[in-house]
């Protein structure tokens, strides 16, 4: 394993849309400092999301230009959400970034923002607010890569157990988007337990249950592949737990699982590939906020389903050939939890080191 000075800054994910007006560390030239919000409504204790706000954190202070980063780090609902980012609003933040529950739901508040003149930058997934920035990996890219990766590699037949994140969720309905795009062209696949697949809410004790008893019941005998969205290295614990033969399976590049792809005398028979979906889009949000209050330009991607978007291009690494091995053994990084993601920063988008990003401290702490 590397050590985390030497860690990769983000595993060839190039952002579609750049800053067009350069600048050095996503502050500005100025020597202004602001008061940011950041919200996250969901995933208390899920790898990704713990590794989100501690970007945000790494990059509030790394850029110099945070005063406060105030943090509403909870499990609610999109009406809970709304309401903190309203608590956010009548604190006096002068940006909120934020991880969305829900599409539409936001809006009244987003635009709220906006009449008081406070940035809103929406990350993880997109929002429609037409005023608000979304900054967040390709959704439906990232499922679309895994989900041919597993159909080749099951010879374009048989059946997956289809495992999807949070309901309602922007980033579960792109990943769904892409999985089926991709299903669509491979008529001899089946998905179980149903065409709309089993949702883990991005929860591990959560998948832990739902693998258990998919096993327990005896389907587990008669699938090709497993596909999830994120909830990986215990869905494969419970396989070998249970003294099963493994069947090809996608995931996350947490680094769990990615440990658990490079390990064949522990894991014997596992094929798998990791999708990279980075949790430094807090960091990056925090970063284009400050951005936005400097005044300066941010480039947007071209066609993409909402305004203001700003999109991260995921890859996929597996186990199975060479180029793959040697691809997520360049991923490794020292003292991680083994439940984030490996991609602790993204070029051109965060400023911190990754012993910052470990760190998890803001402004003031």
């Amino acid at each position: 394993m590397k050590h985390l000075g030497k860690a990769r800054a983000v595993v060839a994910i190039g952002a579609i849309a750049l800053v067009a007006a350069a600048c050095g560390s996503g502050g500005g030239g100025s020597s202004d400092q602001y008061a940011i919000g950041y919200s996250n409504g969901l995933g208390v204790g899920n790898g990704f999301r713990e590794e989100q706000v501690c970007t945000a954190k790494a990059e509030a202070l790394a850029s110099g230009k945070v005063s406060e980063l105030t943090v509403i780090h909870r499990v609610t609902d999109a009406a809970g959400q709304l309401q903190d980012i309203r608590d956010l609003i009548a604190k006096g933040v002068k940006a909120i970034v934020f991880n969305p529950n829900d599409t539409d739901a936001l809006n009244p508040a987003l635009q709220e923002a906006k009449a008081a003149g406070i940035k809103t930058v929406s990350v993880d997934a997109a929002v429609s607010d037409p005023d608000t920035y979304n900054l967040y990996n390709n959704q439906v890219e990232y499922a679309k890569l895994g989900a041919k990766w597993l159909f080749e590699q099951m010879g374009g037949e048989g059946t997956v157990y289809y495992m999807r994140g949070a309901a309602g969720h922007p980033a579960d309905n792109d990943r769904d988007i892409g999985f089926k795009e991709v299903l669509a062209d491979y008529p001899n696949i089946t998905v179980v337990p149903s065409a709309d697949g089993v949702h883990t809410g991005w929860d591990p004790a959560t998948t832990t249950q739902l693998i258990n008893d998919f096993i327990a019941s005896g389907e587990y005998d008669n699938i090709q592949g497993i596909w999830t969205s994120g909830m990986d290295s215990q869905v494969v614990d419970a396989i070998y737990a249970a003294s099963k033969t493994p069947v090809p399976i996608v995931g996350a590049d947490l680094g769990a699982f990615v440990a658990q792809l490079l390990d064949p005398e522990k894991y014997p028979g596992l094929e798998g590939a990791a999708v990279t979906n980075t949790a430094a889009v807090g960091g990056a949000g925090v970063n284009l906020a400050l951005k936005l209050l400097a005044g300066e330009t941010v480039a947007t991607a071209e066609g993409a389903a909402q305004p203001n978007t700003v999109l991260l291009d995921p890859v996929v690494a597996d186990n199975v050939t060479d180029e793959g091995k040697a691809t997520l053994e360049s991923w490794q990084v020292d003292g991680l939890d083994p439940l984030w993601p490996l991609g602790l920063t993204i070029d051109g988008w965060t400023t911190y080191t990754p012993e910052q990003a470990v760190a998890c401290k803001g402004p003031g702490e």
